[in-house]
C-alpha cells in the first residue's frame, strides 16, 4: 500500500463491507461546502444525513470542542463535568419541563435503546411502532424498526414489538385496545426519514397523546433525525402542541460530535434507577461542548429562517417536470420523482458538485445544513435541476 493511492482504494481493504466502497473521498469542509481528495467541491444538501446541522467548521462548534478538549476530556458517568450538567439544562428549557431528565448516550441507536428500556420499565411488554419506520440497528432499536430488509437476517428480536399502519389512528387504536393494559409504549417518527421522507398526517401525533392518555401508555417521539430544528420547529412534534413522554435526540444535537440523548418526562421520568442503565462514552464533556453549542445558535430567529429556507426550496425544486411532488417541512425535504431514478439522480449529482441522497427509488431526499446561505441553495437549485433533467 502506499501514500498516493486514493482513499476509496484503500477503503475496502481496511474497513468493514457495510456501506459497499463510496465512490468519493472527502477531506475538509467548511459551511454547507466540502472538497474532495482531489480537491473538488461540492454543496452538501445531505449534511452527513441530517447530522452536521450547523455546517463544517463553524465558529461556536470549534471553539467550544477546541476548549473543551484542551481543558477536560472523558472522564465517564462516574463524575460530574460542567458541559453535562449545562446541555441536559439547555435541553429541558427547550422541552418546557425542568421535571424531566436526560440520558445522554452517543448515537440515535441508542438514545432509542434507552427508550425500549424505559418502556420495559413499567412492567408492560407490548410496544407499538409503525410499519417502515426507523429507530436504529442495535438489537432494541432494530426490534422496533419497520423496515423487513433491514431486520430478516437478524431475527429473532426482543418479543413484544407489533406493527400498526402509519398515520391510522383507527387502526392504531383498534390495535391497542386488544390489550391496553400491557401495552407500555407506542413509538413514531413525526417524520419517516429513511423511508422517504414522510410526514405523519395532520392530527395523529394529537390523537396518539390522546390514546395513551387514556390507557396510560408511554408516548415516544424518535425526534433523531427531525429535532433540532430540522423541520423549521426545534421538535418536529410542536407542530401539533404534544408533549411526548420520551423524546429521542441524536444527529444534529452535536453537529458533527457523537451524541444521543433520551429525554423521559411525567410517568416516564423516575423509570430509570441507578445500574439499570448505563454507558462509559455517553454525554462525553467534549460532545456535550459542541451540543451546548448548537443549542445557543438554534434560537427562534434560526428557526424562523430553517422555515423560510425550507419553503423556498420546496417552491423552487417543484419546478422540475420529473417532480411530481415535494413533501416533508422546513429544510427535511423528499422531492419525489416520477420516473424510479433517485439513485441515478445521486450519482449524477456528484458529477455536479452536488451531495444527495435516494432513500428509495423515486425519493431524492434532502436535508442540508440548517445554515446554508441562500447563494448556496440557489447554485444548489440550479445543479438540482441538471440532475434531473439529465436522468429524467
Amino acid at each position: 500500500m502506499t501514500e498516493h493511492r486514493k482513499l476509496t482504494e484503500r477503503w475496502g481493504e481496511v474497513l468493514s463491507n457495510t456501506y459497499g466502497t463510496p465512490p468519493v473521498a472527502l477531506v475538509s469542509g467548511r459551511g454547507s461546502t466540502v472538497t474532495d481528495e482531489d480537491g473538488k467541491d461540492y454543496i452538501d444538501l445531505l449534511a452527513g444525513i441530517a447530522v452536521s446541522s450547523l455546517g463544517y467548521a463553524h465558529p461556536a462548534v470549534v471553539e467550544a470542542v477546541s476548549t473543551q478538549v484542551a481543558t477536560l476530556g472523558h472522564v465517564s458517568n462516574l463524575f460530574a463535568s460542567p458541559p453535562v450538567v449545562e446541555t441536559a439544562t439547555k435541553l429541558l428549557d427547550k422541552v418546557g419541563d425542568s421535571d424531566a431528565r436526560v440520558f445522554f448516550s452517543n448515537s440515535g441507536a441508542e438514545a432509542n435503546e434507552a427508550a425500549f428500556k424505559l418502556a420495559r420499565l413499567t412492567g408492560r411488554r407490548r410496544i407499538l411502532a409503525a410499519h417502515h419506520g426507523f429507530h436504529g440497528r442495535t438489537m432494541g432499536s432494530l426490534a422496533m424498526t419497520g423496515q423487513p430488509g433491514k431486520r430478516k437476517a437478524f431475527e429473532p428480536f426482543p418479543g413484544g414489538v407489533e406493527f400498526y399502519t402509519y398515520g391510522d389512528i383507527d387502526y392504531l387504536t383498534t390495535l391497542v385496545e386488544q390489550d391496553p393494559e400491557n401495552t407500555a409504549a407506542i413509538i413514531l417518527e413525526p417524520v419517516q426519514g429513511e423511508t422517504g421522507v414522510i410526514p405523519a398526517p395532520e392530527g395523529f401525533l394529537t390523537a396518539v397523546r390522546e390514546l395513551c392518555d387514556q390507557h396510560g401508555i408511554l408516548m415516544i417521539v424518535d425526534e433523531v433525525q427531525t429535532g433540532v430544528g430540522r423541520t423549521g420547529d426545534f421538535f418536529a412534534f410542536q407542530h401539533e402542541d404534544v408533549l411526548p413522554d420520551v423524546i429521542t435526540m441524536a444527529k444534529g444535537l452535536g453537529a458533527g460530535m457523537p451524541i444521543g440523548a433520551t429525554i423521559s418526562r411525567g410517568q416516564a421520568q423516575g423509570l430509570f434507577s441507578p445500574g439499570s442503565h448505563g454507558t462509559t462514552f455517553g454525554g462525553n464533556p467534549v460532545s456535550c461542548a459542541a451540543a451546548s453549542a448548537v443549542l445557543d445558535c438554534v434560537d427562534e430567529s434560526f428557526l424562523a429562517e430553517v422555515t423560510r429556507k425550507g419553503q423556498w426550496l420546496a417552491r423552487e425544486v417543484g419546478n422540475s417536470p420529473v417532480v411530481s411532488s415535494v413533501r416533508g417541512r422546513g429544510l427535511m425535504l423528499g422531492v419525489v420523482l416520477n420516473k424510479p431514478v433517485a439513485k441515478e439522480a445521486v450519482a449524477v449529482g456528484l458529477h455536479h458538485g452536488l451531495i444527495l441522497n435516494a432513500p428509495s427509488s423515486d425519493v431524492v431526499r434532502l436535508t442540508p445544513p440548517l445554515v446554508i446561505t441562500d447563494d448556496e441553495l440557489a447554485q444548489a437549485v440550479e445543479r438540482l435541476h441538471k440532475v434531473l433533467e439529465e436522468v429524467g
